[in-house]
């Protein structure tokens, strides 16, 4: 399935002998957007109904399906705009003028309070790997706005081993990965974690403490040497 095209400049007119105006269609197309995601995100891909998001919007079915073509691609639609909201965001965090161990910190700590902030942004993606990430697959969107976080660590990795504070065989794919899993599984499963061992995870102290424990962690691989298991000892 094609991205979601981007809608052109002339919009379906809504009656014979009218057109809606730019702006006007922005504003329609982006309100589909935040009513869709609440549904997709509460009732997944199958659950979600076109006509639920077009009585929300007080949008005719015909303008939703003329924006994206099918419900297939308003959900592609709504999971590329999740994804470019949060690398948005970490474009702005000013990385590059950190220390290494500094951006790492800040990185992490934005991380968790973003997947905190966002459950829906969780729900739409665990949803997507019900569906084996198929239609992220097929995006060329998200997979281009997925590389912007892995530049923005690999820069960091690069400083912190040219410091010789950073393992030389760290891989910024896999300190992506060990950020976004531990701040995704506190949100993701925080009802049976909490209801099993009895942890309210999303306590401000919990969150306060998770955020010490995830940039420790980080630190600590990327801190270690690859063969001793001996922490680096460079000044801090």
């Amino acid at each position: 399935m094609p991205t979601t095209p981007a809608p052109s400049t002339k919009e379906a007119p809504a009656r014979a002998g009218t057109r809606v105006r730019r702006p006007d269609a922005d504003r329609t197309r982006q309100e589909i957007l935040e009513v869709a995601r609440e549904e997709f995100a509460l009732n997944g891909l199958s659950g979600a109904r076109v006509d639920a998001i077009a009585a929300r919007t007080k949008t005719a079915k015909r303008m939703i399906y003329y924006y994206f073509g099918s419900k297939d691609g308003l959900y592609l639609a709504v999971l590329e705009d999740a994804y470019s909201r949060i690398r948005a965001i970490e474009q702005d965090l000013d990385l590059h003028a950190l220390p290494p161990r500094e951006a790492i910190r800040r990185i992490a700590d934005f991380t968790l309070d973003y997947h905190d902030a966002h459950p829906d942004f969780v729900r739409l993606v665990s949803i997507e790997n019900i569906h084996h990430g198929s239609y992220v697959a097929k995006s060329e969107a998200i997979q281009n706005l997925n590389v912007t976080i892995i530049d923005l660590l690999a820069d960091i990795v690069r400083r912190g081993q040219q410091e010789g504070i950073f393992r030389k065989d760290a891989d910024p794919v896999d300190v992506h990965m060990l950020i976004s899993s531990f701040s995704f599984y506190r949100v993701s499963n925080r009802h049976t974690f909490g209801r099993l061992f009895r942890r309210d995870v999303a306590s401000p102290e919990s969150k306060r403490l998770h955020k010490r424990m995830l940039a420790d962690a980080v630190l600590g691989y990327l801190e270690m040497r690859e063969s001793s298991g001996e922490t680096r000892t460079a000044p801090r």
